[in-house]
């Protein structure tokens, strides 16, 4: 089936947030609006900025889960190497697969997230890793000041580099791994297939 070389799927749960898609399109907007590329109407600054930090905590939350499923990936993974002696390279650490989703990302898996509309996989990716690096639950809004709300990107970037930078590790980009990508219920409906035919 697959070869020492071959990681652990990374299977990426959905996040249903009601009313999300909704906030994070009007967080957009208000953000253009509060640039001045759009025009504001009615709406005052007061409104905007309100509408803007619902949108942006709305993304901290599917960022937090996110990062949830790539963390339990990065566990798999090293599971899978210390398992394998030919794999079990001295300095192989959480950081070495962080950077290795991140920086030598499949281009099967890189089409695979392109077809489900995820342009900057990256972005995505780091942050959500560099919110997990601090939190352990999503915490409740009213507990997040409104600048790192605001600006929680910058934030997470930084708390991703931080953890990356915590330990030595190992670059693993020249070993050739290999993984796939799947939604919960599609690699759910391939299992199932499995079982069904064995």
């Amino acid at each position: 089936m697959g070869t020492l070389n071959t990681l652990p799927p990374l299977i990426l749960h959905p996040f249903a947030d009601a009313g999300g898609p909704d906030k994070l399109v009007e967080s957009s907007r208000a953000s253009l609006m509060l640039q001045g590329l759009l025009p504001s109407g009615e709406r005052t600054p007061e409104e905007l900025d309100r509408a803007l930090l619902e949108g942006r905590y709305c993304e901290i939350r599917m960022l937090f889960y996110v990062g949830k499923d790539l963390i339990r990936w990065i566990q798999q993974c090293l599971e899978h190497v210390e398992r394998q002696s030919d794999l079990n390279i001295a300095g192989i650490k959480y950081q070495s697969f962080a950077a290795y989703l991140i920086n030598n990302t499949p281009p099967a898996v890189q089409e695979k997230l392109r077809k489900w509309g995820v342009a900057d996989y990256k972005a995505i990716f780091t942050r959500a890793l560099g919110l997990n690096a601090i939190l352990a639950n999503v915490p409740r809004r009213e507990v997040l000041a409104d600048d790192f709300v605001r600006n929680y990107y910058r934030y997470a970037d930084q708390m991703f580099m931080c953890r990356q930078s915590q330990n030595a590790f190992t670059d693993i980009s020249s070993i050739g791994f290999d993984f796939e990508i799947f939604a919960s219920g599609e690699y759910s409906r391939m299992l199932e297939r499995e079982w069904a035919e064995s």
